[in-house]
C-alpha cells in the first residue's frame, strides 16, 4: 500500500480518522468535512472504542458467569490476575471509602490497554480492508477512504477519558468537603490569608486542570507516536519486518504501561479529591 502513496501522502493518509459529519446537503464523510465547523465524528475512534468496551465487558462477564471454586481455567486465572492486581493498586493509593474506585480503575485499565493494543496489528492491514470495502460496497476511491484503529492515537477520546475523570474529581472534592469546603480549597491555599484569595485561586484552579490535561496528553503523545513510528517503518518496504518486530517487542512493555499509568493517575486524583481536609 504504501508504494501508491510518496512517503508524506502515506503517512497523512494513516494518521487521519474516517470522518463523518452533517452538512447542509445532508451527511458527509471524510473530506467532505473539512468546512463542517466543530461537529464531526470519527467514527472509526468511535467503532473502535465501543467495540473493545464491548469485548471488554463480554470477556470478563462470561468467566465470571462459569467462574468455579476449585481450580480455575486459564481465562479465569488470567482475569482474576488483572483483578487482583488493580485491587491491589486500589487499596494501597486511594485512601476514602468508595464502591465505585476499584471497579473504575479495574475498567480504565482494561479498556485503555484493549485500545493500546490495537498498535501491534500491522499498519497496512485494517485500512487495506477498509479500502476494499469502500471500493466494493460503496462505490468509493480506496484513497478516500480512512481507516485509524487505534483509538488513543485521538486526541478527542484521551480527552474524552480524562473529562470523565475530571467530572469525578468534582464529584468527590464536594461530595467530601462540601461546596464550601471545596471552595476554600481553591481560595486559601497554599496561602492562607484572605489577601492571596486571587493568587490561591489561579495557582489551584491551573493545578486542578492541569489533571485532565496531563492525563489526556500523556496517552495520546505515546501512542500517538509510537503509531507514527510503526509508519514509518511501513515506508522502507521488504526491508520492514526487522525494524517493525523490534518495535513491536518494545511496544508490548509500552502499552500495558500507559494503562497502568492512567490508571494509577486516577486513583491518585480521585483520592486526593476524598481527602477531608
Amino acid at each position: 500500500m504504501a508504494s501508491e502513496y510518496t512517503t508524506s501522502e502515506y503517512i497523512k493518509h494513516h494518521l487521519t480518522n474516517a470522518t463523518m459529519c452533517s452538512t447542509d446537503n445532508g451527511i458527509a464523510f471524510n473530506k467532505a468535512c473539512s468546512d463542517a465547523g466543530f461537529w464531526a465524528w470519527h467514527v472509526d475512534t468511535l467503532a473502535w472504542s465501543i467495540g473493545l468496551g464491548l469485548l471488554f465487558l463480554f470477556i470478563f462477564r462470561s468467566v465470571a458467569k462459569k467462574a468455579t471454586t476449585g481450580v480455575p481455567g486459564k481465562m479465569q486465572a488470567f482475569v482474576e490476575l488483572i483483578v487482583e492486581f488493580v485491587d491491589d493498586n486500589v487499596k494501597s493509593t486511594f485512601h476514602g471509602k468508595s464502591a465505585l474506585i476499584a471497579p473504575l480503575a479495574l475498567t480504565i485499565f482494561v479498556w485503555v490497554l484493549l485500545m493500546n493494543l490495537m498498535d501491534l496489528i500491522p499498519v497496512d492491514v485494517l485500512p487495506t480492508i477498509a479500502g476494499l470495502i469502500g471500493s466494493s460496497a460503496f462505490g468509493m476511491d480506496p484513497h478516500d477512504v480512512y481507516m485509524k484503529a487505534v483509538p488513543t492515537t485521538d486526541l478527542n477520546l484521551t480527552f474524552a477519558l480524562a473529562a470523565g475523570v475530571f467530572i469525578l474529581i468534582l464529584f468527590y472534592s464536594i461530595k467530601m468537603k462540601g461546596i464550601g469546603g471545596f471552595t476554600k480549597e481553591l481560595t486559601m491555599q497554599p496561602f492562607g490569608h484572605p489577601l492571596f484569595i486571587p493568587v490561591n485561586f489561579i495557582l489551584e484552579t491551573v493545578t486542578l486542570l492541569a489533571r485532565p490535561l496531563s492525563l489526556a496528553l500523556r496517552l495520546f503523545g505515546n501512542l500517538y507516536a509510537s503509531e507514527l513510528i510503526f509508519i514509518l517503518i511501513a515506508t522502507i518496504g521488504y526491508f520492514q519486518l526487522p525494524l517493525h518486530f523490534m518495535w513491536a517487542v518494545f511496544h508490548i512493555l509500552v502499552l500495558p504501561l500507559q494503562a497502568f499509568i492512567f490508571m494509577m493517575l486516577t486513583i491518585v486524583y480521585l483520592s486526593l479529591a476524598a481527602e477531608d481536609h
